[in-house]
């Protein structure tokens, strides 16, 4: 079968899915690209139109099975009172600032203490046992130990103690307890970064003359904590939720103003709207971790650096 030079033409532009011919000037897609993008599109306006459906409709039930309960009137009156609401938002939120400093506070302690002690479990040599020894049994213990018992041990047993010198002030004995805890969670992320190097990093720095210490800082952290970026996040995404605990020493944080209300009011709405509040803190650091995660996965499938 013999094709014209028409046709010829269109079905080699076909082949080409969308390259330019020689000698043109601009590019210029072909029929089959334009249709594949213009189906890509209709797939991706009726998975949106789907979705947003299947949304409304669990929604819509979700609230009528709420409202019908037996007991709504009862919790609507109890949980959700606009006038509570009022009274306990500003209140909540200017006890809100005491856990953003925990946050930040806390935070960078966390990151250097657990840094040191992933540090230390690494150490190679027999002279370096104890130090080994001692730092394993510390993320053992302190993993093991519920955060809000270490928070009462701390609390409310360090100024039983009546050392002096030793300060009795409940937000710095609760940020002490959050920096304990937290920084062992956090050392087995460093650590289990600082193990994910190849040995042959630490080897070809060895051999261009660099000290063990200077092949760990130069070479083995960096690449160790940016591939651990995502579960540090995570780590202090749960911190910042934990920092509501160091109420329990008597810390007028937003949980704790809250409490105050509630105590008054036998209303227990100011806890919804503390709630809230932690909810409205902790979701953009949620989803900046999860873009975290899904940058470096991108770059790692493409085979970039970490």
């Amino acid at each position: 079968m013999t094709l014209t030079k028409e046709e010829s033409g269109h079905e080699g532009a076909d082949d080409d899915d969308g390259m330019s011919g020689a000698g043109d000037d601009g590019y210029v897609p072909s029929q089959r690209r334009l249709d594949r993008e213009r189906h890509k599109r209709l797939r991706a306006r009726r998975a949106t139109a789907i979705a947003a459906l299947s949304t409304l409709v669990t929604g819509v039930v979700l609230y009528l099975v709420v409202v019908n309960a037996p007991g709504w009137p009862r919790t609507k009156e109890t949980f959700f009172d606009w006038g509570y609401a009022r009274e306990a938002f500003p209140k909540v939120l200017e006890g809100l600032w005491l856990n953003v400093r925990l946050l930040l506070i806390c935070g960078a302690a966390v990151l250097v203490l657990g840094m040191l002690i992933a540090v230390a479990r690494t150490l190679r040599g027999p002279v370096f046992f104890p130090l080994r020894a001692l730092a394993a049994a510390y993320t053992d213990f302190f993993r093991g130990l519920p955060l809000i018992i270490n928070l009462m041990i701390v609390v409310l047993g360090v100024p039983a103690l009546r050392l002096q010198g030793v300060t009795v002030d409940p937000v710095l004995l609760g940020g002490t307890a959050l920096t304990l805890t937290y920084s062992a969670y956090v050392a087995e992320v460093f650590r289990a970064g600082i193990e994910s190097v190849h040995p042959s990093q630490r080897a070809a720095a060895r051999s261009l003359g660099l000290t063990n210490r200077q092949a760990l800082r130069h070479v083995v952290l960096p690449q160790a904590v940016r591939r651990q970026v995502p579960p540090l996040l995570n780590d202090l995404v749960s911190l910042q939720k934990d920092t509501g605990l160091v109420s329990i020493g008597g810390a007028v944080d937003a949980v704790r103003a809250a409490d105050i209300i509630v105590g008054r009011s036998l209303n227990y709405t100011p806890y919804i709207v503390a709630g809230l509040v932690f909810v409205a803190l902790t979701i953009p650091m949620t989803r900046f971790t999860d873009w975290v995660t899904a940058r470096m996965d991108r770059r790692r499938a493409q085979g970039g650096a970490l």
